[in-house]
């Protein structure tokens, strides 16, 4: 579940037979769906609607609108239907048959309409390939955590990838299942991923990669020709994503530094790496179509995303915000053991400070926050409070070396670094020192819990959304990704390293809790499971610990607007309550209200 927006910010999937021809995720009633979008009517139509709502959308080059149908704990199948069909309503063909229901772990479909799925079925992936609408035989089945990276453009060859910095992090595959090459990634400073295969006009397929090298992150690539070749001309200090333009002769680069966005275009023939312009802020997403169009999806912590196009393709509309956000940014950077922590500050302009602050502590933990609009910042900030967003050492966008530094262990380094921005700011005169609180959702809230646990008395409050509770019972329960997550965090399964789990574990902390503490958990969560929550919540009643709780009937990734407004005015009310000690009542969530059926709400997924 991410910070109150619910939609992951992607821009619209894109016919290539049609570039007219888009699909996209949009609000609608409060919940994601999929829709169609047709830029030279400019015209919006819904495609999908499910009681849970829809993430995951796409379209083939006969333009057939695709979508995973899955249940509050992920489990569903890929669906498919005619651009131009009737409203399904979420109910399609089946993409391959005889496929039985599992998590989406990757589609590719080629410009023949062959299919290759991944799925995810309890502790392995099985990749299914098929002609559209047709049987699905299985090509590979792999123990743990694995997905479809790619399908070649004429489906001589199919990308597997597992733990990038595992022997055999992406592996090639024939349509029969043979295996033609792994790939291994060099250790724990030697990861290797998988990005897709290119447009290949000549027929031999060419895979993009992405190694890390010692301090460096830099463009790879391979083909049956020549093997893995490392473009060492094009290194990046921090990490970033990479997209094929349409000709296959070079590739767009979108880096990911210090909290914004960079654009950079490698032409992998001549050599060379050279800027692409885009505004101050972070880029959620940036393609390029043919015709040298590009289409970017903008933001910063001032404006809502908007999705642009450099050739004045139209796009669908998105949803906007009624006046002017609120607030004013300001960069903090802290001194710290490895180097200065950097947290975005957004200030309320209507009172002055020092300010009551919540400190919004990002999840991940190989994630970041950005300069980016966040309608949870919107509606703390509106409602008289600081926000601090602090980039502690483990988060990306700062380098392998800051994304590798747990001096202090798994989550108590993290918490040392919430304390040392703590502390600074208030030397600074900016925030209460004693009206500060904290609110994480996923492995965010479970900094949260273990802040409030380690350190009690520094923070006045606690909001802690789907959290890590009991390290230890979360991982006997969690999916194998999250499980494999944990073992490369602490070096090994609970059996194996007993000490390292219990001394990072919120529950062994749970009797020392003093602030109050608002927890909130998912019946149907598959990542942060909802058992290991009851036993923390059973261990705070033990211990007399101030809280209160509320239960949502979703999973962990919610798409349902509902559940997300809830959350947002029981926190705020909460926060307003523990660190203003008010009663009086918090302003309603501000968000973008509806612009039409094609409105658009997207975020980023933490």
């Amino acid at each position: 579940m991410s910070r109150f927006q619910v939609y992951r910010a992607a821009l619209p999937e894109v016919c290539a037979a049609d570039p007219h021809r888009m699909v996209f995720t949009a609000d609608a009633e409060g919940r994601c769906e999929v829709f169609t979008w047709d830029a030279a009517a400019r015209h919006a139509r819904r495609v999908t609607d499910r009681p849970g709502g829809t993430l995951h959308g796409a379209i083939d080059a006969d333009a057939y609108v695709w979508w995973f149908a899955e249940d509050a704990r992920g489990v569903g199948h890929w669906q498919f239907q005619p651009f131009d069909g009737p409203f399904a309503g979420g109910t399609g063909r089946p993409g391959l048959t005889g496929v039985p229901d599992g998590t989406a772990r990757g589609l590719a479909v080629t410009a023949d309409a062959t299919v290759a799925l991944g799925i995810g079925l309890g502790d392995h992936t099985s990749v299914r390939l098929g002609t559209r609408g047709g049987p699905g035989r299985e090509v590979t089945r792999v123990n743990g955590p694995a997905a479809l990276a790619g399908l070649a453009p004429h489906g001589e060859l199919l990308a597997l990838t597992r733990t990038a910095d595992a022997p055999g992090a992406v592996t090639l595959l024939t349509p029969d299942g043979a295996e033609v090459v792994a790939l291994s990634g060099d250790g724990p400073h030697g990861r290797l991923w998988a990005l897709g295969f290119g447009p290949a006009p000549d027929d031999h397929p060419i895979l993009l990669l992405v190694r890390e090298r010692g301090d460096r992150y830099t463009l790879a690539t391979w083909t049956a020709a020549t093997g893995t070749v490392t473009h060492d001309w094009c290194a990046l200090d921090t990490q970033f994503t990479a997209r094929w333009y349409p000709d296959g002769g070079a590739v767009l680069i979108r880096q990911d530094r210090h909290g914004r966005s960079l654009l950079r275009r490698a032409d992998l023939a001549r050599r060379t790496l050279g800027p692409v312009p885009t505004p101050p802020g972070t880029l959620l997403d940036a393609v390029p179509r043919p015709g040298g169009d590009l289409h970017t999806l903008w933001t910063d912590s001032t404006h809502p995303p908007r999705m642009r196009s450099t050739a004045g393709t139209p796009l669908p509309p998105l949803g906007t915000v009624d006046g002017r956000v609120p607030g004013t940014l300001r960069d903090m950077h802290t001194p710290g053991p490895d180097g200065p922590v950097h947290t975005l500050l957004s200030l309320p302009e209507s009172t002055p400070g020092p300010h009551p602050t919540v400190f919004l502590v990002h999840g991940g933990p190989a994630d970041h926050d950005r300069d980016a609009y966040d309608g949870t910042v919107h509606s703390l900030v509106a409602s008289g409070f600081a926000v601090a967003r602090v980039n502690y050492r483990g988060s990306t966008g700062y380098g392998p070396g800051w994304q590798r530094a747990f001096r202090d262990g798994v989550g108590h380094t993290q918490v040392a670094d919430l304390a040392a921005v703590r502390a600074d700011l208030v030397a600074r005169g900016l925030i209460q020192p004693d009206a500060t609180g904290l609110w994480g959702t996923s492995w965010g809230g479970y900094l949260v819990l273990l802040a409030l646990g380690t350190r009690p008395g520094l923070w006045q409050a606690g909001v802690a959304v789907k959290p890590v509770a009991d390290y230890a019972a979360a991982h006997a329960a969690a999916t194998p990704a999250l499980r494999a997550l944990d073992e490369r965090l602490f070096g090994g399964t609970p059996a194996q390293v007993p000490d390292a789990y219990a001394h990072s574990s919120p529950i062994r902390y749970a009797a020392r809790v003093r602030d109050p503490l608002l927890v909130v958990a998912a019946t149907h969560d598959t990542k942060c499971p909802p058992a290991q929550i009851r036993s923390y919540l059973a261990a705070l009643d033990t211990a007399g610990a101030p809280h209160e709780s509320l239960w949502l009937e979703s999973g962990h990734d919610g798409y349902d607007g509902g559940d997300h407004v809830t959350v947002l005015r029981r926190a705020v009310r909460f926060l307003d309550r523990t660190l203003r000690r008010t009663a009086r009542t918090a302003p309603p969530p501000r968000h973008p209200a509806p612009a039409g059926e094609g409105s658009t709400h997207h975020t980023v997924e933490h």
